[in-house]
């Protein structure tokens, strides 16, 4: 399978991008095309001033099985004739870093968990800034059943954000397997819908964001995620601070006062 066919990429409406993974039959296990293929999919979309929001998820039942168990499509790129510590820690490093490609894009990535999103996929499902999830799907932080740590592809620094330390550390330790439904409880996803309605949902959400100004949506989700971890109160402030005047010198705030006053919708410029 091509890396063009092991990721689908759909301009679904103007400015809003469906990114598919598509090994159905794997459940979108992560095989080594799958993820250069999410590398190229998210690193072209990222530098597209037309993107404004990305839709992330699985073709057929899954959304990610993780790490493709069985293998198949040869050893990581560049890795031939490599010994097994600096092979393994190259493909280690390409998943990992895609976690972190979708972690700093500009634009908010929603993943629409159809399906089983465990290990690998489970951390690619942190990585994206919202999550929603069908009634089908299934979550699972199982490093730890494999033998190995369960900090794993950027779960441990997502995972106690979103849920809490001490929820994090059950399910970590565990490696347990937990439905929707839980996932809804523990404010892991913010809704959950039957399977053919969960990418209307996502695409929902992705409307209302695109309704506001790019750099607006730009700097909300990186300064966001810069403060949470601020080291104090006051970083947070000076970084939101110096962050808010540099947005004003586009203009779009006298922009949105003047479509108040004619009361109509603001006219946006682009990147």
């Amino acid at each position: 399978m091509t890396t063009d066919d092991a990721v689908l990429t759909e301009e679904r409406e103007p400015g809003i991008f469906v990114v598919t993974m598509n090994r159905p039959d794997r459940l979108n296990a992560m095989s080594h095309g799958l993820v250069a293929g999410l590398h190229e999919a998210f690193e072209d979309l990222g530098q597209r001033r037309d993107c404004r929001a990305i839709v992330l998820t699985g073709a057929g039942r899954g959304f990610c099985a993780g790490a493709d168990l069985k293998g198949g499509d040869g050893p990581p790129p560049g890795t031939e004739g490599m010994n097994f510590v600096p092979r393994n820690l190259i493909a280690q490093e390409h998943i990992a870093s895609l976690h972190e490609r979708i972690h700093r894009l500009r634009q908010p990535v929603i993943a629409a968990v159809n399906g089983a999103a465990v290990g690998g996929g489970f951390a690619l499902s942190l990585a994206c800034d919202i999550r929603y999830a069908s009634t089908a799907a299934r979550f699972g932080a199982v490093f730890i059943t494999l033998g190995v740590s369960a900090c794993d592809m950027g779960t441990s620094y997502f995972l106690p954000r979103l849920v809490g330390a001490s929820r994090a550390a059950e399910l970590m330790l565990t490696g347990r397997i937990f439905d929707a439904t839980e996932a809804l409880a523990m404010g892991l996803v913010l809704d959950v819908v039957e399977p053919e309605a969960l990418v209307e949902r996502a695409l929902t959400t992705a409307r209302q964001i695109t309704a506001h100004a790019p750099l607006a949506v730009w700097m909300t989700k990186e300064t966001m995620w810069q403060t949470l971890d601020s080291p104090s109160f006051r970083h947070a402030l000076d970084m939101e601070n110096r962050t808010q005047i540099m947005c004003t010198a586009t203009g779009e705030l006298t922009e949105a006062f003047q479509a108040f006053r004619d009361g109509r919708k603001p006219e946006w410029q682009p990147l």
